[in-house]
């Protein structure tokens, strides 16, 4: 991924780690897990489930939703932080807008701006 200040989660192993201990957040279209990783980067993963559409759709639905955290959470975003987002069955119908909507309300529940 190619943010300015955030690298990509890539590893499977790193995705269950914040599941089981990470703190979740959660709204229509998107479930957000953060966990300190006591590191100075953050983190972030995207995970769109086959439940979502096929791989046309999912693609769509995870460059959106890395547009959108590139553009509105990238820059102003706390050090130190794994990020996944997952995305729900009802981003289907989702534009951008509300992908982007979504996305700013957990970030700023969660307090990481």
């Amino acid at each position: 991924m190619d943010f300015k200040r955030t690298q990509g989660l890539k590893k499977d192993s790193d995705f269950r780690k914040v599941y089981k201990h990470g703190k979740s957040f959660a709204n229509r279209n998107l479930v957000m897990y953060i966990l300190d990783n006591k590191s100075d980067s953050t983190r972030v993963g995207i995970s769109v489930s086959k439940k979502v559409g096929n791989a046309i759709n999912r693609n769509k639905i995870r460059r959106r939703i890395k547009e959108s955290y590139r553009l509105n959470v990238d820059a102003n975003v706390k050090y130190g932080y794994d990020i996944v987002f997952i995305a729900r069955v009802a981003i289907k119908e989702a534009d951008y807008k509300d992908i982007e909507k979504s996305m700013t309300h957990l970030i700023r529940k969660a307090g990481l701006i």
